[in-house]
């Protein structure tokens, strides 16, 4: 076996993965494993870093196993994460985010609301920083959670000495380095990685957060994406099942393993790279359009600069619930139940049955806004709520399905707002490229052809997101001189789906309510 192998892992809402490939980027083994969430409000969740640690170490170890390699075969590893926010105290130990105090919950997850107050409060300031996060500041970032925090619970932010997002959080767990990714803070917390001035006190003190870079540990300078952090240290060695030989390189935010995965190999023709979209779907949905130049956005996060790849732009749109979306029609409905695979798996073939008879035309009475967590993008509108037009009263299973149908359809319809925003600003998009759980959903896969009409292509690689965290690992050990040539040497190709000529009629008219049915909302929104 060879003596160059590569871990990639990837912590995302529900579990940690783990995956070994080859210096070619060849895929070997797999392993994955539940973190725990809690939820005590729909607003709030929570995670315990612990768990997801441990969750983290026995993916690698299953991986390993399951690949058939010795632990001194792998000579890298990176992380990948949600922006998911880690509080600890000066000397490592865990610091509660809850309001009942357990200190086992000490990690804010991504999809946490509770900072909606603070959010707008960020937005109301018309600070620069704001220029860099499509105009608005959403919840799901790092500082307004962090000013709830301040102002909620004093006394843990008394006792923190040290703040992570996830994806740094285990980077310091695997080698006691307090180094930041310039992905995690440029993209969360109002880090100005193209400026010489990198953070904007005046903008934290504004908000209250003048003591942050103290109470957090933060660098004044963030390490570029693939940076070599140094080797695990002895105890994450026995901890993870490898060795103290392995380098440990500076990670993504989860969506953005998954946009190196997939555009990675275009690096090489970064003037042409902004045709080019990565999709990563599932629990949420998030966009990720690279270009040689920023390029402002209202309602779509960045520009970032070297967010993905170093001395490249990133805009980033989504939408905070696509497949929680789909879960949650299917419980929410009387003939749904449990969304479990199986459950998905029978509707999608229900669906297609009907439409043997119906065709596109299925349920096209029936539309939906898919805002049930807010407007990520393009709106930026996290306050916004989902809508449905057209309700019978049947109750059926194959009522579930049409409404499932449309919600597919509504999902497809989001992402081809974004792109519509996105192509306004310089962009030229027409090929998308997807990854992530929305890869076995074939109605979601035909849509996001059809319903934008963009060429998808789906990576031949088993999981890209876990294969740009081996990119990642294999410039950390040294494999590849730049992060863009493994990348390059690393990619693994994919078959491309074209849309269909004769379904666009039909989506155009789907947009064009779609459209009108957000002007319609914000007519109700705005009467008194």
């Amino acid at each position: 076996m060879s003596q160059n192998l590569l871990v990639g892992v990837d912590v995302g809402t529900g579990s940690a993965r783990a995956g070994v490939f080859t210096r070619q980027g060849e895929f070997l083994g797999r392993g994955e494993h539940p973190i725990l969430m809690r939820r005590t409000d729909a607003n709030f969740a929570e995670h315990d870093s612990e768990d997801i640690w441990q969750a983290v170490c026995t993916s690698v170890r299953d991986a390993l196993r399951t690949a058939g390699v010795a632990p001194h075969d792998v000579v890298g590893i990176s992380f990948d994460a949600t922006c998911s926010l880690v509080v600890r105290d000066a000397q490592g130990k865990q610091v509660t985010v809850s309001s009942d105090g357990q200190d086992r919950w000490d990690t804010i997850v991504w999809l946490d609301h509770r900072a909606l107050e603070e959010a707008d409060e960020c937005t109301r300031t018309g600070h620069e920083v704001l220029h860099y996060a499509g105009g608005v500041m959403s919840p799901e970032m790092e500082v307004p959670k962090l000013m709830w925090l301040k102002r909620h619970l004093p006394q843990s932010w008394s006792r923190a000495g040290q703040m992570f997002d996830l994806a740094d959080f285990l980077s310091w767990k695997a080698t006691g380095s307090l180094a930041r990714s310039q992905s995690t803070l440029t993209c969360k917390w109002t880090y100005l990685g193209h400026s010489e001035q990198k953070w904007r006190q005046d903008f934290l003190a504004q908000v209250g957060l003048g003591d942050l870079l103290e109470k957090a540990a933060l660098p004044q300078t963030a390490s570029q994406v693939g940076a070599d952090l140094g080797h695990l240290t002895a105890s994450a060695a026995e901890d993870l099942g490898l060795t103290t030989a392995c380098h440990v390189g500076a990670g993504l935010i989860d969506a953005h393993a998954g946009a190196l995965g997939v555009l990675g190999a275009f690096t090489a023709e970064v003037e042409t790279i902004d045709r080019h979209l990565a999709l990563i779907a599932g629990t949420s949905s998030c966009v990720m359009a690279l270009s040689a130049e920023d390029r402002p956005t209202s309602g779509v996060w960045g520009p970032y600069y070297g967010a993905v790849l170093p001395g490249v732009w990133l805009n980033e749109g989504g939408q905070s619930a696509t497949g929680a979306l789909l879960d949650h029609i299917i419980r929410w409905h009387g003939a749904g139940g449990e969304p479990t695979r199986e459950k998905h798996i029978a509707i999608c073939e229900r669906v297609m049955e009907l439409r043997q008879s119906e065709g596109l035309a299925l349920a096209d009475r029936l539309h939906v806004l898919p805002d049930f967590h807010g407007n990520r993008s393009p709106l930026g509108d996290p306050f916004a709520r989902g809508v449905i037009s057209g309700l019978t009263l049947d109750s059926d299973f194959d009522s579930l399905c049409r409404l499932y149908w449309r919600t597919c359809v509504s999902i497809a319809l989001g992402v081809r707002h974004i792109l519509d925003t996105l192509n306004t600003r310089g962009y030229s998009i027409d090929t998308l490229h997807i990854t992530g759980g929305h890869t076995r959903n074939p109605l979601l896969m035909e849509l996001y052809a059809d319903a934008t009409f963009c060429t998808v292509v789906e990576p031949s690689t088993p999981d890209a997101t876990l294969l740009g965290m081996a990119m990642v690992a294999a410039n950390a050990a040294g494999l590849y001189p730049t992060l863009d040539q493994a990348c390059i040497a690393m990619q693994q190709g994919g078959t491309s789906r074209a849309p269909d000529p004769a379904a666009r009629p039909q989506f155009d008219r789907d947009y064009r309510i779609f459209l009108e049915m957000i002007r319609q909302r914000q007519v109700l929104d705005g009467l008194e």
